[in-house]
Parts: C-alpha cells; structure tokens; sequence
C-alpha cells in the first residue's frame, strides 16, 4: 500500500486498572476503524497505567506485569484487532521466566503479536531492566520501527531505527508537564485540570507552554525531518496518578510538518494519511544518502559508559 491511515490516540488511563484501560483501548480503536484507519497507536503503558509505578515493589511489579506473547492483555488486544479489522499498538510492563521486568510496547493485529519492544532506556521502577535491541517489522507493506519515550531523546536510536529500514516510528510517551533543569519546565496544577470545562484557557496555556508543547516541539519534529520518517507520537491526557499529562498526541511526516494533533482534553484520537511518496521528497531521505560513515564510525561506535541519570520520582525528560 502506497498510502495508509493511521490514528494516534490519547486518553487518561487509570493507574493499575487493565480492564478498563483496554476498555478505553477497545472504544477509540473500534471508532477509528469505523472511519476507515488502518492502525491505532496509545501511549506508553497505556494498558497498566504508569506514573504510580514508582511506588511498587518488585512483587507488585510482578504481579501487574504480563508474559508476553501469552498474557491476557494480548489476548484482548487480539481480540479488538480482530472484531474491528484494525492494527493497535499499546504499552504494558512484562515479566519473563525468570522474573525479569520491562517496559514493553506491542503491535497486535487481527492474528496475534505482530512485533514487541523493550524500552532502552527505562525510568519509573527501579527493577525495570534496559532492552537490548532495535525493533524493525512490516504493516501493509511499510517498515516500522518502535522507540518509547526518551529512547527517543537519544538521537542515535532514531537514526538506528531508520538506517535499519524503518520509515514509519512509533513514539509512545509519558511526558511533558515534569520538572526539568530546562527553563519553563514544571508540573501544572491538578486543579486546572478538575477546572478545565469553566476555563480551558488556562489549562491550555500551561499544556501548549514551555511545560508541555512548546518544549516537544524544539525536538520531535527534528527526528522526523533529518531520518526522514513518519513520527507517531501518542501521550496520555489528564492525571496520571498524581501528574497531570497534556496529552497532544500528534502525526509528523517526514518534511517535520504535523499533519494531524489531538487538541481535544477528550479521550481522542487524530489520523492521517501518510503517503509513500514522501519518504523520497524529504531532505532526510537525501541526507540518508549523502552520509559519510568512514569519517564517523570509529567516534560513534567509541567505546562509552553511560551516565544517564535515573530520576525515578519525576520521570524527568531533559
């Protein structure tokens, strides 16, 4: 297919709460699919819920998270690709044989798993333990590739994702609204939020300012315009545990331009088109072509120890 429709969504998810979370998933997706999308994609950990996370215990980490092809969740997310013939990428934790733990985002079509990814970079719990690769597969003839949330903020793992054939990324977030060493950044008041159908105004301000999207917008649409992909960015709206989100769930397509938003404080989704003959037209798919990897692979590829700083109380995006 030269052309696909694709939605991304948003909706304020409820902390540990799996049933209704998928109830959620199964409404917006069973409404896209009625207006003729392809593919819907939630946010990260949009099944389990995420903030609250931070205050479990491995056990109860354990208890919430899923095998994954063989748990529930997958099951039903089967089951809502398979009534409404449409393709649903969500977040969930995941557990392994031998208690291991990961935040995991999956793609699940009308037959079961399609493909599976573990966060690179993880916050939230300190148990959750670093994925180890990229995650490249098909839809409809398009390759698509999977980053959660900062994975996305390392620069090298969008360029991995597209040097390995993808043209289309999922960018499932939680994020913005947090405290941060950058200018502007912080939480935005909950009571804003309680406030919001007296006065959108002020709620809007703080979700479209420096805490929120003015600060995606200094970034995201960069790793769409230099790889030359579509970004499919999905974050959730309203109060996640004890923060509140902004939700602006957006489509980017490779020229950086966003064609599609949720601008709605609603659980909502936006779609797109997304046609092929752009991936060609954009200057990522030249600068792709114009690289010079016998000047840079030894510096890259050095040897290197990370520092990345883990801040488990505020999940805090720099």
């Amino acid at each position: 297919m030269d052309r696909i429709k694709i939605s991304t969504a948003q909706f304020e998810n409820k902390s540990g709460d799996k049933n209704y979370n998928l109830s959620v998933i199964e409404r917006l997706a069973k409404k896209a699919a009625q207006e003729g999308s392809n593919v819907i994609a939630f946010h990260e950990c949009s099944i389990t819920g995420y903030t609250f996370a931070r205050n479990l215990t491995k056990e109860q980490m354990l208890d919430l998270a899923e095998f994954i092809p063989e748990g529930e969740s997958i099951f039903k997310l089967t089951g809502i690709a398979k009534q409404n013939d449409i393709v649903v990428l969500a977040g969930l934790f995941e557990k392994d044989q031998n208690d291991n733990l990961f935040k995991a985002y999956v793609c699940v079509d009308k037959n079961g798993l399609v493909a599976k990814y573990r966060k690179l970079h993880p916050f939230i719990n300190p148990y959750l333990k670093a994925g180890n690769s990229y995650c490249v597969f098909e839809l409809f003839g398009w390759k698509c590739g999977i980053l959660i949330c900062y994975d996305n903020n390392i620069i090298e793992n969008v360029r991995a994702t597209r040097l390995l054939g993808a043209e289309i990324i999922f960018m499932p977030h939680v994020t913005m609204c947090t405290p941060s060493t950058r200018p502007g950044a912080g939480f935005v008041d909950p009571k804003l939020w309680q406030n919001r159908e007296n006065d959108p105004t002020s709620l809007r301000l703080e979700f479209d300012g420096m805490k929120g999207k003015d600060w995606l917008m200094k970034w995201l649409p960069a790793r769409a315009y230099d790889n030359g992909i579509y970004a499919i960015f999905s974050n959730p709206i309203g109060m996640d545990d004890d923060q509140l989100k902004n939700g602006c769930s957006m489509i980017i397509d490779p020229f950086g331009d966003v064609i599609a938003e949720c601008r709605s404080f609603e659980d909502s989704f936006a779609t797109a088109t997304i046609t092929s003959n752009k991936l060609s037209q954009a200057g990522g798919y030249r600068y792709i072509k114009a690289r010079r990897p016998e000047l840079y692979r030894h510096i890259i590829g050095q040897d290197h120890k990370s520092e990345q700083k883990v801040v488990w109380l505020d999940t805090n995006k720099i």
